[in-house]
């Protein structure tokens, strides 16, 4: 929906500004006009005079606005089991919490996904997508309660509508009755992406065919989910590389490493892109670079797993599209995207290339730019630009965490986690002063707590 003749304007004035454009612009003090849903213009110095329709003019002053955050990676109802195999590596922690995630219903469901987003809203994520993989027989809309709850959060989305087909009588990982058919995934699939995929310019909703990981999935899953996806024009997603037992795992059972097993499948290109990918060689990444498959890099929930450190400046040099991604709240349960900012360049300086491995404006990118790629939407978010959607943060850097370091970008991502004074999605402000305004902070804690208690209080009597 392009601005109406008349639109309605707000003018934000007197901050620094990080475009994230191609060019990395960045102005010291400028302006951001908003028209309805759209940025209309961004600048040096003082807004223009002469606008018309100015319905509100924010002095911000001792902040630095950016493009909204966008999370590349997540699995929501996992905020209703945070904290447990708190000394697991990945294997052993799905082994432990697969006979819980079975047990999830449509009510705990949407309750996870609302304290999940609301985490991630309030700390300046405005685009967040969700993989949800397990699917219950009697379980109820469940991929229906995830969409809602993000609706009423006003946060731009993607759901990456999961599948698993491969239980322990297969060889895979969940227990037999985790899992839905061949059948059922790929209808299921097919369902979520007729019911709520939104390919137009200012989407708020879009969804992606997502099989979980090769541990629990049959090749023909992937073979099959491949051609639904690109049938429908919608895009793919899964886990990958994200562990040495994964490797083994691939070459025992497919007799290859995972990105020739995926590329055997039909699951490298443009419209795909994978959770983690951190064991990868040279010939990994090439093959990646090559085919424009893009990587969502979750350097907390790699580093909470002992998974690695994944080759993120190889890949960047290489061209691969690389995003941010918040990870399930069982292995990351700050459930945050701004802190990986921070994360995502004390970890990758810990491999090979130290301090030259990534800056502070190389993590911004990523969790902005380099996100809205992954999610195949860098023509409308990820950068301030006129003409893109109006995904606006206003990081507040004056005060006592941040106002000594004079560069506003390496204050937000070397300093603590900046407040957010303002974010707005698709010209809506949906957090005012770190506080959603959209729903109600404790009656989400409330209602996830309880849900959350009555998931083990189920588990345990299983």
């Amino acid at each position: 929906m392009a601005p109406s003749a008349t639109p309605q304007r707000i003018v934000i004035e007197n901050c620094a500004i990080a475009t994230v454009d191609a060019n990395d612009t960045e102005y010291a003090s400028g302006y951001l006009v908003i028209a309805d849903n759209r940025i209309e213009s961004v600048g040096p110095g003082k807004a223009p005079d002469d606008l018309e329709n100015v319905v509100r003019r924010i002095d911000a002053d001792g902040h630095l606005a950016t493009p909204g955050l966008v999370n590349t990676h997540h699995h929501f109802y996992q905020w209703i089991t945070r904290g447990l195999a708190q000394d697991h590596n990945l294997f052993n922690w799905l082994v432990a919490l697969y006979p819980t995630w079975a047990r999830i219903d449509e009510p705990m469901v949407r309750a996870a996904a609302q304290g999940s987003l609301a985490m991630m809203a309030r700390g300046g994520v405005t685009t967040a997508m969700d993989h949800h993989y397990v699917y219950p027989v009697g379980s109820g809309d469940l991929s229906g309660a995830i969409v809602g709850a993000a609706r009423d959060m006003g946060v731009r989305f993607t759901l990456a509508r999961g599948s698993m087909d491969r239980s322990e009588k297969d060889g895979g990982l969940p227990p037999d009755f985790a899992v839905e058919t061949l059948e059922g995934a790929l209808a299921g699939t097919e369902s979520a992406i007729d019911t709520y995929h939104d390919a137009s310019f200012d989407s708020m909703t879009q969804v992606a065919a997502a099989p979980c990981s090769p541990f629990s999935i049959s090749t023909e899953l992937l073979k099959q989910g491949a051609e639904l996806a690109r049938r429908k024009g919608v895009r793919m997603h899964t886990h990958g590389s994200e562990t040495v037992e994964e490797e083994k795992f691939c070459h025992e059972l497919f007799g290859m490493g995972p990105t020739d097993y995926f590329e055997s499948a039909g699951w490298l290109g443009e419209d795909v892109w994978m959770a983690h990918s951190v064991h990868m060689n040279d010939s990994d990444i090439a093959a990646f670079a090559r085919t424009k498959t893009g990587v969502a890099h979750c350097p907390s929930s790699n580093a909470r797993l002992a998974a690695g450190i994944a080759r993120v400046p190889d890949m960047l040099a290489a061209g691969v599209p690389v995003g941010l991604g918040v990870d399930g709240t069982a292995s990351n349960e700050t459930g945050e995207l701004h802190t990986e900012l921070r994360n995502a360049l004390l970890v990758n300086r810990l491999g090979p290339h130290k301090e030259k491995a990534l800056n502070a404006r190389q993590a911004l990118r990523l969790g902005t730019y380099g996100g809205a790629q992954v999610l195949g939407r860098a023509d409308s978010i990820g950068s301030l630009e006129a003409g893109k959607l109006a995904d606006v943060v206003l990081w507040k850097l004056d005060g006592l965490g941040h106002s000594t370091i004079a560069d506003p970008v390496a204050a937000l991502v070397f300093g603590a986690a900046a407040p957010v004074t303002a974010s707005f999605v698709n010209g809506r402000q949906i957090v005012t002063d770190s506080h959603l305004t959209t729903v109600d902070e404790d009656s989400v804690a409330r209602d996830a707590r309880e849900q959350a208690q009555r998931l083990a209080r189920i588990a345990a009597q299983s």
